[in-house]
């Protein structure tokens, strides 16, 4: 499952994470795992730029390359990566990826699904948004993982 979102992950020239997020992935940057999958991971995620939606960290705080820290989400702003990014823009995070959603920024929606049952946490679609989607792609994994692909229709 590594190796398909990796394939997944290539096209990526732009992360926009929210602080949490951006922590949780910063590990990336020193990874040298001996399995070939994870570096591979490790190599994608190292050459993409990250942007990190953040009131609280500053610019010393930030210990990996190709990143930049934004103190407020501004829609125009990320319009402006996207419509002159020649690669995919990436959000992670659930609070910005609501932010995204409700500024009309999201072309489609990737999920994965566990077999599992936490009971709590984060919601990972924003309250307050209605949006038609399409299905385009989905796929099963043999441990009971699925993968969802929606493009935004509306």
């Amino acid at each position: 499952m590594h190796a398909f979102v990796n394939d997944l992950e290539r096209p990526v020239g732009t992360y926009l994470y929210g602080r949490r997020m951006y922590e949780t992935m910063a590990v990336w940057e020193a990874m040298d795992d001996p399995e070939p999958v994870m570096r591979d991971f490790a190599e994608i995620w190292r050459g993409a730029e990250k942007v990190v939606y953040s009131r609280t960290l500053a610019p010393e705080d930030i210990a990996t390359a190709r990143t930049r820290i934004e103190h407020e989400f501004d829609p125009e702003a990320v319009r402006a990566i996207k419509e002159s990014s020649a690669a995919d823009l990436g959000v992670g995070g659930p609070g910005l990826a609501a932010s995204a959603w409700r500024a009309g920024l999201v072309d489609e929606l990737q999920l994965f699904l566990a077999p599992v049952i936490v009971g709590g946490g984060t919601r990972a679609l924003p309250d307050g948004v209605r949006t038609d989607l399409e299905l385009v792609e989905e796929r099963r994994f043999a441990d009971g993982f699925a993968y969802l692909r929606y493009r935004v229709t509306a």
